[in-house]
């Protein structure tokens, strides 16, 4: 809480540096300066300081530098809840005031309401500061709003609850399973097991904060829009954990260039950006393997072009090839270290042997119980339309299904050991 609110004062303070009448362009930049270098300078020390020594005393070692040993003070950071989304926030809202795309806050309550601000501060969607400016002093309360915002809250519970966390346990039986344990089938049961479990964690959470945030007047922007429909990976970012995505678009992607130097430029702008969106996950080898993937992925679509075989192949086809390759990408988010992400791999693709005690993985994968869930949530991925599209419009039996599926859920979660939102870890 003290590093939140030392963040949010530096950041009003900056404001106030930025958008003072008559401020000189030296004193605007500078206030935009202190803000994006604190903001990223708090993220890098909590966030990969960790990573970083690890990193270098491994490379030390490699290059015969020695046995450089991590210092002991490098092991005990700890992450605060929440610190990858509310410092993009409060650094959001300085460069939008250099740029002149928001008006300053008011004062420094309605700034700190913005940063603090409970229903989607731990893990998003990302707000900014102009899509809330007018709210935080002017709302709309109606019995309606509240409804909807309620029921919105009880589907996005159920989601975590009753599909999220059942993926779960498919998931971890498979990645902990040992050499040569994990059969293909079940391989690739696991991997779309976490697809599924990622996609109804990140996205009932955010139905959640959402939906808190329309109880109590706010309207959030949407994170999720049907992903795994997607037809191309270009469109899959289009519609997975879009306030990140716009946010790596309008803060980094535009302002290396965009597309607007030439085509090599282009690529490398791609790269990079999903190079860092990688390790925006996590300061961890895998997410910036996970975020390479998609970037070559993204500057190899813009490559193919619009009237390539692979943009004329019919509809259901590139959207199968392309859930292929975002399991193949989980993967790598997925796993500890590279080791297991390689041998979960060779699983996949008939590479990974077959032990003994693959009989007991198989066991456990193949449940019957499991097999249910996991159709469930194919019916629920494909054929239902978006959660924002169904509860556009609030309706009584929509309302009683929310409330129905609020009970269950609750009751359920007393009978499980433990609720983790994947998120929470970024």
């Amino acid at each position: 809480m003290l590093l939140m609110f030392g963040s949010t004062v530096v950041d009003y303070a900056c404001g106030k540096m930025i958008s003072a009448e008559g401020a000189m362009a030296a004193r605007r930049k500078t206030g935009l300066l202190v803000s994006v270098i604190m903001n990223l300078a708090v993220l890098a020390f909590f966030k990969y300081a960790g990573f970083g020594a690890e990193t270098f005393a491994s490379l030390s070692k490699l290059f015969g530098g020695g046995g450089f040993e991590v210092p002991e003070f490098f092991r005990t950071i700890v992450l605060p809840v929440g610190i990858s989304f509310y410092t993009f926030q409060s650094m959001s809202y300085s460069i939008d005031l250099y740029r002149g795309h928001a008006v300053p806050a008011r004062n420094f309550t309605d700034f700190a309401c913005y940063v603090s601000m409970f229903p989607q501060l731990v893990a998003g969607p990302i707000v900014r500061y102009g899509s809330v400016a007018d709210q935080l002093q002017t709302r709309t309360h109606t019995v309606d709003g509240f409804a909807l915002g309620a029921t919105r809250f009880s589907w996005g519970f159920a989601k975590k609850i009753l599909l999220a966390n059942p993926m779960g346990g498919i998931a971890d039986t498979c990645f902990q399973a040992g050499e040569g344990a994990l059969g293909t089938p079940a391989a690739w049961i696991g991997i779309i097991a976490y697809a599924f479990q990622i996609y109804f964690d990140f996205s009932a959470y955010s139905d959640m904060a959402i939906g808190l945030g329309r109880m109590f007047g706010f309207r959030f922007p949407e994170n999720f829009d049907s992903p795994y429909k997607s037809k191309s990976i270009t469109e899959f970012w289009r519609r997975w954990h879009i306030s990140l995505s716009s946010f790596l678009r309008d803060y980094l992607y535009i302002p290396l260039g965009g597309n607007r130097k030439g085509e090599f430029r282009t690529y490398i702008n791609l790269a990079t950006v999903m190079l860092l969106g990688g390790l925006w996950h996590g300061a961890q080898w895998t997410f910036i393997a996970w975020g390479a993937i998609h970037g070559g992925m993204l500057a190899f679509e813009r490559l193919m072009g619009k009237d390539s075989f692979y943009a004329q192949m019919p509809s259901f086809l590139r959207v199968g090839l392309t859930f292929v390759i975002v399991l193949i990408t989980w993967v790598f988010f997925r796993a500890e270290n590279f080791q297991v992400a390689w041998r979960y791999l060779a699983s996949m693709f008939f590479m990974g042997g077959e032990a003994s005690s693959s009989v007991l993985v198989n066991a456990q994968v193949f449940r019957p119980f499991n097999l249910f869930w996991l159709v469930v949530c194919c019916l629920v991925v494909w054929l239902m339309p978006r959660s924002y599209a169904i509860l556009h419009r609030l309706t009584l039996g929509k309302a009683v299904a929310g409330l129905a599926l609020l009970i269950v859920s609750v009751m359920i979660m007393f009978t499980q050991g433990v609720n983790p939102f994947l998120y929470f870890q970024f």
